[in-house]
């Protein structure tokens, strides 16, 4: 008889920190690695040990780059993880920016705070540091979309395009012959730059994101909302200021303005994107171009309308340049980047527009603008915010109900169960009532720590 042990250890009633590790009679696999964000007390967990043995894990299977799925990998290798990381070569190529970008945040906070006073921990010292960062690039291994990969006599496994963003796969983990189906977050069915996400055929255990479990995304137009925005800074002499996540979203918008100022509905106003993160992302669109659907001269032509700047002390000119222009720079849920220098300069103004892109986590600056915050913390002082604040949904690259739903309905089995997580509770109570109304599967919505011991 034989038993697989599924540890819930992090995205678990919650949406950020992915990780699912999972003990075998052969290997023991973790499926993402992922950090939390958010609320304190979920941010908090990442400085926890894992509640299990780090040296046991044989090997670490990637769904996608973000920090969310990934950040928590030198941290894992910091507590004894010695096997290797599996992922596509764009996942891999994203991760290795995204680790080195978040250790370079984590060791200048740490910098700044001990500097300037304002962290409980003294000395403040950084979540994990460049060079660990690149112990965990170490023990990176390239796994091939749509090919079976063995890990072991009766443990196999195969990625699978998924949208969402550049390299994102959802993972076929079969175990003595067994499907274990790992979404991972699943993309839109209509994106910009990605194809839809390809369908699960078979699964015999279903673990599934419920981001917007609850929620349709909104039928916008786009280009409408952003000429629209465009023309008000420019009447008003202000400045749009877009925080985007650097993988896909910052991307996307490059795309949809550059297509707007060549249709003549935009003035050559002045874009300036300021994440370097997002500059490396750029590199890996030129590199992996069957993962993506812009040609090599679209690509190259799009990213010379706009002002990409590397330095800080650019930064520093494009905030005193007093023309009307658009910002684009990270972080997407204002939790951390570049952005926050614009935001703690420019959001005093009436002038400036904030629009915020996609999800914004509970307990993030982002959802605090939106729920209408008239302060926010920054660099632990508190600036008051006199811009106006806009929200995009439908350049989410995270699939709505409707979308999950369809994502599922190629399957041609009865799942004995399915996992509902990377969720906030309601999206996932909501997703557990939909799911049982359409297919009247079995669904389950684990909680943190939760174990679960299937016999096979």
């Amino acid at each position: 008889m034989n038993k697989v042990k599924i540890h819930f250890l992090g995205a678990s009633g919650t949406v950020t920190g992915s990780k699912f590790y999972l003990e075998t009679p052969e290997l023991n696999v973790m499926v993402d690695c992922g950090m939390y964000q958010g609320l304190k007390e979920l941010r908090q967990l990442n400085w926890a040990p894992l509640p299990i043995d780090a040296s046991k894990i044989d090997v670490v299977l990637l769904t996608h780059g973000h920090l969310d799925h990934t950040g928590y990998l030198p941290r894992l290798v910091m507590e004894g993880f010695k096997g290797k990381i599996i992922a596509t070569p764009p996942t891999l190529a994203i991760t290795e920016i995204i680790l080195l970008d978040s250790a370079k945040i984590h060791e200048e906070e740490a910098e700044r705070a001990n500097k300037e006073g304002y962290s409980k921990h003294h000395p403040a010292k950084p979540f994990y540091s460049i060079r660990e960062a690149e112990r965990a690039i170490g023990l990176f291994s390239y796994g091939e979309k749509d090919q079976w990969i063995s890990l072991s006599e009766h443990l196999r496994l195969r990625f699978k395009y998924n949208g969402h963003i550049i390299g994102a796969t959802f993972i076929e983990l079969e175990i003595f012959g067994k499907l274990f189906v790992f979404s991972g977050d699943i993309g839109r069915e209509h994106d910009i730059l990605l194809a839809p996400p390809e369908h699960p055929k078979w699964a015999d255990y279903l673990f599934i994101e419920s981001t917007y479990g609850n929620k349709l995304h909104p039928q916008e137009d786009v280009e409408e909302i952003l000429v629209d925005l465009v023309t008000e800074t420019i009447n008003q002499r202000g400045n749009l200021i877009i925080p985007s996540f650097a993988v896909e979203r910052l991307q996307s918008l490059m795309y949809v303005l550059w297509q707007l100022f060549k249709k003549n509905r935009i003035p050559n106003i002045p874009i300036f994107i300021d994440s370097p993160m997002g500059n490396n992302v750029l590199s890996v669109f030129e590199r992996f171009p069957e993962w993506h659907k812009l040609s090599s001269k679209e690509y190259q032509s799009m990213c010379k309308h706009f002002n990409i700047i590397s330095s800080y002390a650019d930064t520093w000119k494009t905030i005193d340049d007093p023309r009307p222009k658009i910002v684009i720079a990270g972080s997407g849920m204002v939790t951390g980047g570049r952005v926050l220098t614009y935001l703690k300069q420019l959001m005093r103004h009436s002038s400036t527009t904030v629009l915020l892109v996609g999800y914004q986590a509970e307990g993030t600056r982002g959802r605090q603008l939106l729920e209408g915050a008239y302060e926010l913390k920054l660099f632990g002082k508190y600036y008051p915010v006199k811009s106006k604040i806009r929200h995009l949904e439908s350049l989410s690259a995270h699939a709505d109900q409707k979308e999950l739903l369809h994502w599922m309905e190629d399957i041609k089995n009865i799942p004995e169960t399915v996992f509902l997580i990377h969720g906030e509770p309601t999206a996932l109570d909501a997703f557990r009532v939909k799911i049982g109304d359409v297919h009247n599967w079995r669904v389950h919505i684990p909680k943190l720590n939760e174990t679960k011991e299937i016999i096979l």
